[in-house]
């Protein structure tokens, strides 16, 4: 189970499961031996997508890490 990230400014939720299995793909590339990592990643990526209108996000890596750890704000910065 991942831990839990809160969603106050839901834009789109189109597009958050391709982003989720986006991070978990890159999540057990980058974090192989931490399968629990992995998993938190994709969720993160998949929370920050629900702050991106349409179907495509461009979210950087650092942009995941930041709400992993523990910048509640849950919105990419542009």
């Amino acid at each position: 189970m991942s831990r839990k990230f809160s969603i106050t400014d839901i834009v789109d939720r189109v597009g958050a499961g391709d982003s989720f299995s986006a991070g978990l793909i890159y999540g057990l590339i980058h974090f192989e031996d931490d399968p629990q990592k992995a998993l938190e990643h994709a969720v993160a990526l998949s929370c920050l997508k629900h702050s991106i209108s349409g179907d495509f996000a461009l979210i950087e890596p650092g942009e995941v890490q930041k709400l992993m750890g523990g910048d509640a704000s849950g919105r990419v910065q542009r």
